[in-house]
């Protein structure tokens, strides 16, 4: 399929097709930056010999251009497995949309850390929301961290019809934690409230988000 030409003919697309265009916001794309998008397009298909693909049920219209302006660069060899990774990522997307995860075994776990102090960040307050899907968004729950800066009772969301695939969000009550500790901050905390946004892919997986915290600093990564 050709994104661009797939762009000037929504109305002739697939239903799957048209709402990832949408939400995509591809639609939206007129005057120069369409006419941008058009011209790198025909470079693309010029350089490569197939069209442009990417998996744009999870990205914006900014993401989407780029991506095309940045993949120009690649040589024939890398983009024709970047093309295919990506036909991969909408099969799999496509795929988990229509089957039922309500089997699902995933589990979310988290792990904060007082990097100022070297000790676990125990009896920090902790909010985990679900940001998408949309029917499904909202306050998943409410934790305080435990002596070793784990949750109480185990895994924030623990497989079942609660592990949705979709976008969620930490909100780590950071300068509430320093405070009770009698850690120097600065008058107006650099971090006092920390959001940390994530998403969960597959329905199976173990996902383990941790934070390492300072009145300064901060960093995550997917742990296991």
């Amino acid at each position: 399929p050709d994104l661009c030409e797939k762009v000037e003919k929504m109305k002739e697309l697939t239903a799957e097709s048209q709402e990832e265009q949408s939400k995509a916001g591809l639609q939206s794309m007129e005057g120069e930056e369409l006419e941008h998008f058009k011209t790198m397009n025909a470079q693309y298909k010029s350089k490569f010999g197939f069209p442009f693909i990417l998996a744009v049920r999870n990205a914006s219209k900014n993401t989407v251009l780029s991506a095309l302006e940045g993949r120009l660069s690649n040589s024939s060899q890398n983009e024709f497995v970047t093309a295919i990774e990506q036909v991969h990522k909408i099969a799999w997307m496509r795929l988990l949309s229509k089957i039922n995860t309500d089997d699902a075994a995933g589990f979310l776990t988290c792990h904060v850390l007082d990097t100022a102090n070297g000790i676990p960040a125990a009896k920090m307050k902790i909010i985990l929301t679900r940001l998408s899907p949309e029917e499904s968004a909202g306050v998943v729950g409410e934790f305080i961290t435990n002596d070793d800066g784990r949750l109480e009772g185990g895994p924030a969301l623990k497989g079942g019809k609660e592990f949705i695939v979709g976008t969620y969000e930490w909100t780590f009550y950071a300068g509430d934690y320093f405070a009770s500790k009698g850690t120097f901050t600065s008058g107006t905390p650099f971090l006092d409230v920390i959001p940390l946004r994530f998403g969960i892919d597959n329905p199976d997986d173990h996902y383990h988000v941790p934070l390492l915290v300072s009145p300064w600093s901060f960093s995550t990564y997917r742990g296991s």
